[in-house]
């Protein structure tokens, strides 16, 4: 009940601001520019910015990012979460009321509103993911209570709601909702929920039903804390950024039904506050956040048995706070936004001759500093 008070509250809260200021002012494009140069290749990343309010795109090239024209957006409120259809054909943003929906342009990766620039759903987003079949939006609610489930109209990006999911809370443990993610076969969603561990649902993504969930329990009253998820390529390893006295970077084997089994050795000892993660395409390094200290840290991953070995040169230096990792659709590049700034938004490509280490590639402004970068949402 306290749940549905508070989504009633945010909405009409919403409404409100609507009725005095007109939702059309949210969608206001802003010019940004960049002083790289380089023909877009359908390769582009998305950035949420929490202290400017607004939404800002570029183009992945050979070691350049470029501020596409009409990909920046004043939102009238600070976003959340983003994520990319699997056709690259819409971008969701999400706040602490409701969800909104871009087209992207396939040709330059900029943006337009859809539904006349109106909200597409309503949730308090803390973090949102996509099914694989592009199917189904599902957004970890910031009422550290539920999940709530969308249907995508892949033509006008409008969400139909399904029942909220009320997820199971171990005894005694407290939610912070951090993460949502699908694993890359759609067969399992995870759930990060800060010291109350993380919780697994089979998935079927034919109907979007959720199966018994499962639990991974941190223990009560820890202070050790489940921040973000990154699954591997083949769905059968799931990496947990998790932070305090026992954090590192925390993996399990995916068995049936979701069922976990924590790998030999970890969590594999990171930087400071693990705050994000990201396997690279082949499925063969992984590298963690940690928002306190500014940097990456890197691992080589052992086929078949999953346990992890530290990257030559690792950790790598990153943005103030890096909060958000994301690999680009050509797999040759890896992204970092860090919330600080100095910079935003981070490029490093994989060394030639070390297999996995990160080298610096070019960093870039997500608009006129300091823009609070939350998220990465990047194209397929």
């Amino acid at each position: 009940m306290m749940g549905l008070l508070r989504r009633v509250a945010a909405v009409l809260g919403l409404a409100a601001l609507c009725w005095t200021t007109g939702c059309a002012g949210f969608w206001v494009a802003v010019d940004n520019s960049s002083s790289s140069s380089t023909t877009p290749t359908n390769d582009y990343v998305y950035v949420a910015n929490a202290t400017t309010e607004t939404v800002s795109g570029f183009a992945v090239g050979t070691g350049s990012l470029t501020a596409v024209t009409g990909t920046t957006y004043s939102l009238g409120f600070a976003p959340t979460g983003a994520a990319v259809n699997p056709a690259n054909s819409i971008l969701f943003v999400g706040g602490n009321a409701a969800i909104y929906a871009f087209a992207i342009d396939s040709s330059t990766g900029a943006l337009s509103v859809l539904n006349g620039g109106g909200a597409v759903g309503y949730a308090a987003v803390a973090s949102m993911d996509i099914s694989p079949d592009g199917n189904w939006l599902i957004a970890l609610d910031q009422n550290n209570l539920t999940l709530d489930e969308f249907l995508i109209n892949s033509s006008t990006g409008v969400l139909t709601a399904y029942n909220p999911t009320y997820y199971p809370v171990p005894s005694g443990a407290t939610v912070v909702a951090h993460g949502v993610k699908f694993a890359p076969n759609g067969n399992d969603l995870f759930l990060a929920l800060g010291t109350a561990g993380d919780v697994v649902y089979p998935f079927n993504t034919s109907t979007g039903a959720l199966s018994a969930p499962l639990s991974l329990s941190l223990g009560p009253a820890s202070t050790n804390s489940d921040n973000a998820l990154a699954v591997s390529p083949d769905s059968t390893l799931l990496f947990i950024a998790r932070s305090g006295p026992a954090g590192g970077l925390a993996v399990y084997t995916i068995g049936s039904g979701g069922s976990l089994a924590q790998v030999s050795g970890s969590p594999f000892t990171a930087g400071a506050q693990p705050y994000a993660a990201a396997v690279n395409a082949a499925g063969t390094d992984v590298y963690v956040a940690n928002r306190t200290d500014g940097t990456i840290s890197g691992f080589s991953i052992a086929s078949g048995s999953g346990v992890l070995t530290t990257l030559s040169g690792s950790p790598y230096q990153s943005g103030s706070g890096v909060t958000a990792l994301a690999v680009d659709s050509s797999g040759a590049y890896l992204l970092a936004a860090a919330n600080g700034g100095s910079p935003d938004l981070t490029m490093y490509s994989y060394d030639p001759t070390i297999m996995g280490k990160l080298d610096f590639s070019t960093s870039i402004a997500t608009g006129t500093d300091p823009t609070g970068p939350v998220a990465l949402a990047m194209t397929h």
